[in-house]
């Protein structure tokens, strides 16, 4: 198999606002679950509900469901409804979500900015980091993982656990290409990546990730929806992910290696920066539902998902934001 070439390219951090911006939304899902196989007993739908932390606020929750549902917790933080159907219905299931929500700008200015030379110990840890430090089924923390991430920080001279950190991200933004032509992009396979060397967000992600993580750095995934820059109104077609990296001076460091390379100019910006075009829904890969779904766990959990009988059974989706002026 190959590998992903060794290369690591630093330069001078751009200038960033201190403030962080923010941008007001109101966000429309609409899920539509056919009606399952004649004889089908039982029907489980689960939808990823949007949650508030500390990088958004979701408020004025408002869902149609034309049959009772409950919302779920599930691990890392992780909110769902979820309705189940002794009886399936002969006829689609429509279900509507709308949430009113607030993205702030993530920045941690203690790994980028003047505070970088001399950081200080950042708050509380996350109550899951060992599953941070601990591989996925399609990033496995094997040696040729382990000896490829220390090669490229090794070639950047990288000692500290950011510097390291650093190097892995230049790395994957210099030698990964933005490009979902063909087959076996965006599955956030890190051999699949390292190999093809292009992909979508999960296989930029699934490199930064792996490699932190072999290092033993904690490294975590999240997903959601993107916006466009522009404010307006609209719908959103596709998904977008990103990560974050911890180390003990700066606390939990945002990452999009993907928005790097599509965008040269925000390099230096997307190390140590989510913007505020993106709603998160959920967080970590092989997700276990709440209920568990019979299945196996979901690769990552960002569109509904449904089973008939324990089967897997497609739903269509539809998302729709307008953006909302703050007084």
């Amino acid at each position: 198999m190959g590998a992903c070439a060794v290369l690591a390219s630093f330069s001078a951090p751009a200038p960033r606002p201190v403030a962080a911006r923010s941008r007001t939304f109101v966000l429309i899902t609409t899920a539509t679950v056919p009606a399952p196989p004649a004889g089908t007993k039982s029907l489980d739908v689960w939808l990823p509900v949007p949650h508030s932390d500390a990088s958004q606020d979701v408020r004025d929750l408002k869902i149609d469901s034309p049959v009772p549902y409950k919302i779920e917790k599930g691990a890392y933080g992780n909110q769902m409804l979820h309705l189940q159907l002794a009886t399936a219905p002969t006829a689609p299931l429509v279900l509507k979500l709308t949430a009113q929500v607030t993205r702030r700008e993530h920045l941690n200015l203690s790994a980028t900015g003047p505070a970088a030379a001399n950081p200080s110990k950042k708050g509380k840890t996350d109550p899951n980091m060992a599953r941070w430090l601990a591989p996925d089924r399609l990033v496995p923390l094997d040696a040729t993982i382990r000896q490829q991430a220390q090669e490229v920080v090794a070639k950047a001279n990288a000692r500290t656990d950011l510097e390291k950190a650093r190097a892995i991200y230049e790395h994957v933004v210099s030698t990964v290409t933005y490009d979902k032509a063909g087959q076996g992009w965006g599955r956030g396979d890190i051999y699949y990546a390292c190999d093809a060397r292009r992909g979508n967000c999960t296989d930029f992600h699934a490199i930064v990730i792996g490699y932190c993580r072999s290092l033993g750095i904690p490294a975590r995934f999240s997903i959601g929806l993107p916006l466009p820059p522009e404010r307006g109104k609209g719908e959103v077609k596709g998904y977008h992910c990103w990560a974050e990296f911890y180390t003990p001076e700066t606390g939990w460091v945002p990452v999009d290696a993907s928005e790097a390379a599509k965008n040269p100019d925000k390099r230096n910006y997307f190390f140590g920066a989510h913007d505020e075009n993106r709603v998160e829904f959920t967080r970590g890969r092989d997700v276990e539902l709440a209920p568990k779904q019979a299945g196996p766990p979901l690769n990552y959990f960002v569109y509904p998902y449904a089973e008939a009988d324990g089967r897997p059974l497609e739903v269509t989706r539809k998302y729709e934001f307008a953006d909302v002026a703050v007084q």
